[in-house]
């Protein structure tokens, strides 16, 4: 899964727009954003095996700690946590750590039977969506749209930026997307690990893009978003 998750973070603005779009990006990916770094390290291990499934080539062999359920339990913990002590938002803290774990959930539909529950000799789960190339991308598409929709409808751009910022953003996780499927697989795990890093941007962009938007679309005004 990667647009769904996306998807997830823009509608769930519409529950807290006190809460920066970036930080909602930082929740829903953050197994993927730290993923790499691990791959890089040698703690976690996947290999590269031309079509493993439909629409990857990748086989995950060992990521206990950022896509175990209790690994991104534990994360979703902590996000929040650190969220609150910085904005003392209880209920915004709440979501972003509700967020983090939301990633296990939907990975739990196109994964192959690979994701644990716990680090150690934990069952293995995956429902194996992959396996379907048409469908993954109805799925993905349709949880995209969503999200923006409900995003778009609950906010207006006060400037430009907000406006073709927000456009620009999707645009790059759509080309990121659909680079990822028809591109060659990667040469080696490390390609892996430092391309992903680049997945730090758009957590970037969505604090540029939200930044410059307001709340719409009745809204409290006391809840209008900045940059949390």
């Amino acid at each position: 899964m990667f647009l769904g998750h996306f998807g997830v973070a823009f509608g769930a603005k519409t529950q807290q727009p006190r809460v920066s779009l970036g930080t909602l990006f930082l929740a829903a990916q953050l197994a993927d954003l730290v993923w790499p770094t691990l791959l890089l390290l040698g703690v976690e291990c996947v290999n590269i095996v031309p079509h493993a499934t439909a629409t990857n080539a990748f086989d995950f062999v060992h990521y206990p700690f950022t896509h175990s359920l209790l690994g991104e339990l534990v994360g979703g913990l902590l996000l929040g946590l650190i969220y609150w002590l910085v904005k003392r938002n209880a209920n915004g803290a709440l979501l972003v750590g509700l967020l983090v774990p939301s990633h296990w959930l939907l990975d739990l539909v196109v994964h192959q039977p690979d994701l644990p529950l716990y680090p150690g000799q934990s069952p293995l789960l995956g429902f194996g969506l992959w396996n379907h190339f048409a469908i993954t991308q109805v799925v993905e598409f349709a949880l995209l749209g969503l999200g923006l929709w409900l995003y778009v409808r609950r906010t207006r751009a006060r400037n430009g930026v907000g406006r073709y910022g927000l456009v620009g953003l999707v645009a790059f996780l759509v080309l990121v997307h659909v680079g990822s499927i028809f591109s060659p697989p990667p040469t080696a795990v490390a390609a892996i690990g430092w391309g992903g890093q680049l997945m730090w941007l758009t957590v970037l962009l969505a604090y540029w893009v939200d930044g410059n938007r307001e709340t719409s679309g009745g809204m409290h005004p006391a809840s209008a978003p900045s940059i949390s």
